[in-house]
């Protein structure tokens, strides 16, 4: 019942809503028929999933694979929730929800089942989850769930130069623009692995030497040669990064993506780079300009350690410093003197730590302690959409 096109998405939030809603009901009554599992785990979109647990008298348990809410986000989504409820579309979703709720025996309201899960397994990084001081003990961090048999044996294009590699997801690809300047900055410096998603690689016109480009790439495989890794920030990339230890660099795209940049950001693994900078001279290409800059972003030490701390601690990530210099130097990762890429400093004013406007004390190890152990990243607003 969900749409397979993007043009056939509404942007109007409760329509979108009630198309998951009624995506549940259509097939509920198959899955309650069936015998009774000892439990059930259902991703964050599976909306009918703790109406089967209560039908079966059997624990529920969300499996998250982006950021969960935290104490307070409730209220910090307050004005969101009302402006939904209040519209047409959001008004309808909410009272069909409630009668679903109704029909099956579930007692909570509607505010209360889409709110915090009794209990959850986070499949992130806990680096990547704001405010992770106010999460309540009812989630368990578990960390990425990688894949190993998405590997290919891909080998990258010869060359002694440090590879980038330049990939959107899958959503929010359209970006021939982004591609092509991509391309113009990193090529002279970098060899340059380039996932196009809905954009044919053809359209780019001529490659030089040491690029490749198609629609998708192995990104298991490319992130263990990568030294870069121009990314939207999706959480999945954001942790697979983290996992490979290579530094990013962030154009968030849409939803959660600009959250996500900011945490890589904090956690001291990438830089933000607003959309305006992007230009073959200065954004994604600013290979060049960077040789022997001063660097203000991730190292190779702290690839490496984000890289080891992440698979053995599974998330347990540590808040690092960040700088917000006029421009912003990223070091590329592995042993050798890689090219550096230089860019304007982000447009927002955010910083690490657990006191507004205040600097983070200088890092002296690979990954420092924020000014409180573990304190998360503060964000300036919550995410506009319900956990």
């Amino acid at each position: 019942m969900l749409p397979t096109t993007d043009e056939a998405w509404s942007g109007d939030p409760g329509e979108a809503m009630q198309l998951f809603l009624d995506e549940a009901r259509a097939g509920f009554d198959v899955l309650v028929d069936g015998p009774a599992p000892d439990a059930v785990l259902y991703d964050i979109g599976g909306l009918g999933a703790r109406i089967a647990a209560h039908r079966w008298g059997v624990p529920a348990i969300q499996l998250s694979p982006a950021m969960v809410a935290w104490d307070g986000y409730r209220e910090e989504t307050a004005e969101f929730t009302a402006q939904l409820k209040a519209s047409a579309s959001g008004a309808r979703y909410f009272a069909s929800l409630g009668a679903w709720l109704r029909e099956h025996g579930v007692t909570l309201d509607v505010d209360d089942y889409l709110g915090l899960p009794p209990a959850c397994v986070a499949l992130l990084p806990r680096v990547l989850q704001p405010h992770a001081d106010r999460v309540g003990p009812h989630v368990v961090f578990a960390g990425p769930c990688v894949d190993e048999g998405r590997r290919t044996g891909f080998v990258p294009p010869a060359g002694d130069r440090p590879l980038a590699y330049v990939a959107l997801g899958t959503s929010y690809t359209d970006r021939p623009d982004l591609y092509r300047a991509a391309v113009d900055g990193l090529a002279d410096a970098y060899r340059v692995v380039l996932a196009t998603g809905k954009v044919d690689p053809a359209t780019l016109g001529p490659l030089p030497d040491g690029v490749v480009a198609a629609r998708a790439q192995p990104q298991l495989d490319v992130l263990d040669h990568a030294a870069v890794f121009v990314t939207h920030a999706g959480m999945g990339s954001a942790s697979e990064a983290l996992w490979a230890g290579v530094p990013t660099v962030a154009l968030p795209q849409a939803v959660d993506q600009f959250t996500n940049a900011e945490q890589l950001a904090c956690a001291g693994a990438g830089v933000v780079l607003a959309e305006d900078a992007v230009t073959p001279a200065g954004g994604a290409g600013g290979g060049r300009r960077g040789r022997g800059a001063r660097p203000a972003g991730p190292d190779a030490a702290r690839g490496g350690a984000l890289r080891g701390r992440g698979r053995r601690l599974r998330g347990r990530g540590r808040a690092a410093r960040r700088r917000r210099p006029r421009r912003l130097t990223l070091a590329g990762r592995g042993g050798g003197r890689y090219p550096q890429l230089t860019f304007p400093g982000p447009s927002h004013g955010r910083r690490c730590g657990t006191t507004w406007g205040r600097r983070p004390p200088v890092a002296r190890d690979p990954l420092p302690a924020s000014p409180t152990d573990g304190a998360p990243c503060p964000l300036a607003a919550p995410p506009p959409w319900p956990p």
